[in-house]
């Protein structure tokens, strides 16, 4: 089945709210949104995720910190965001994750950026990945070989979200820049694959 389909049988659907609690103005999506600001929205302050994974982003055009948002309700903004070391109120953007694949997710991590040095292959979640071996707080480049993970900048699945897909940059992150527009460090010390 490809995307196309999986999207007409509703393989995606998010429904976001103006005020907290699931209050005010809402809007259902089943496709990416690049700025809720030309729906008539100020901001997001309550989610609902029905189907499929998604990423949510600070500003638009997909732009600023990441926020993972899988199935499940969201009543504020400290739900998405409440482990990040960087809270915001703002969400602006949002799409779907369209290769996620619980059950079929592998990555590599390399101890220098451009996919040089130490590797470290990877087909499961690891809330620390010190304790699993890696003797560094930093991940210099990521290789997504399939599937769609969510990386952390501490352990515990805490701190800035990266969210690492097989389907963007051929699954290639040469170096922290590329993780995100807002990465600031190559710090990654938890990774976890996403649901679908």
């Amino acid at each position: 089945m490809n995307t196309t389909q999986m999207e007409q049988m509703g393989q995606f659907k998010i429904t976001v709210w103006e005020e907290e609690n699931f209050q005010g103005k809402r809007c259902e999506f089943m496709l990416e949104c690049q700025n809720i600001m030309e729906r008539g929205f100020i901001k997001i302050r309550s989610i609902k995720v029905e189907n499929g994974p998604w990423v949510g982003y600070e500003y638009p055009e997909f732009q600023g910190q990441q926020f993972i948002l899988e199935k499940g309700d969201y009543p504020r903004y400290e739900a998405w965001s409440g482990n990040s070391s960087y809270r915001t109120e703002h969400m602006l953007s949002f799409r779907p994750i369209k290769c996620a694949n619980h059950s079929d997710s592998k990555v590599t991590l390399y101890e220098c950026e451009d996919f040089q040095g130490r590797k470290f292959e990877m087909c499961d979640d690891y809330p620390s990945l010190q304790a699993m071996g890696w003797c560094s707080k930093e991940v210099p480049s990521i290789k997504v070989n399939s599937g769609a993970w969510v990386a952390y900048q501490f352990p515990g699945y805490r701190g800035y979200q990266y969210i690492l897909e097989r389907d963007r940059h051929q699954g290639e992150y040469r170096n922290y820049n590329e993780f995100s527009t807002q990465a600031h460090t190559n710090q990654v010390q938890s990774i976890r694959r996403i649901q679908h």
